[in-house]
């Protein structure tokens, strides 16, 4: 239907020690997309907090789990539940180490790449079969643990730009709306 509803989720851990993390990137992109709705995030029932407004012309739930990364699955199910939103109108918006930061890539399905929230998303539902705004933060300097890279924040010359890329994340999940993953991947795959 028309005006059917999309689940927008922002991955990232709970609470301010977290909020400025690579690994919370996809919460910055829900927050911005928050804003330009003109909501406020209210807690939910699935464990979320969560927004319910308009972008693009179209009806949008927009959720940052309460959760921590790797337990996203069960809020992501609960909200998929609760608004009746199949595979197809679900947006995981998530950092991704293998692409270079200032990038954004968009998919549907595919492998979870060793995101334990991807991991545990496709787990709780039972399908791997939805929409991801991947936001590059590139992979770690020398031999550094990704796991410790991911829980840090963006560097100095990093968070120059971080506005610039949070944007464009954003225009992508607003671009799906409205177009076919084919047509929006030609748009932000180009750039």
């Amino acid at each position: 239907m028309a005006d059917d509803p999309w689940l927008v989720v922002g991955l990232g851990n709970p609470g301010p020690k977290y909020a400025g993390n690579r690994h919370n990137v996809g919460q910055m992109v829900v927050d911005l997309l928050a804003e330009r709705a003109g909501g406020r995030f209210a807690k939910h029932k699935s464990r979320s907090e969560v927004v319910e407004g308009r972008l693009s012309g179209h009806r949008v739930i927009l959720a940052k789990p309460l959760s921590y990364m790797n337990e996203s699955g069960g809020p992501v199910a609960g909200l998929r539940s609760y608004y009746r939103i199949p595979p197809e109108r679900t947006i995981v918006v998530h950092d991704e180490l293998d692409i270079p930061f200032d990038t954004v890539r968009l998919k549907q399905g595919g492998g979870d790449n060793g995101h334990n929230g991807l991991r545990s998303i496709s787990s709780s539902l039972g399908s791997k079969d939805y929409l991801r705004v991947r936001v590059g933060i590139g992979r770690p300097p020398g031999r550094q643990d990704p796991a410790d890279f991911v829980l840090r924040d963006f560097s100095t010359v990093e968070r120059k730009d971080l506005p610039f890329l949070v944007d464009t994340a954003a225009d992508a999940v607003e671009a799906l709306f409205s177009n076919d993953l084919a047509t929006a991947q030609n748009t932000f795959h180009a750039k």
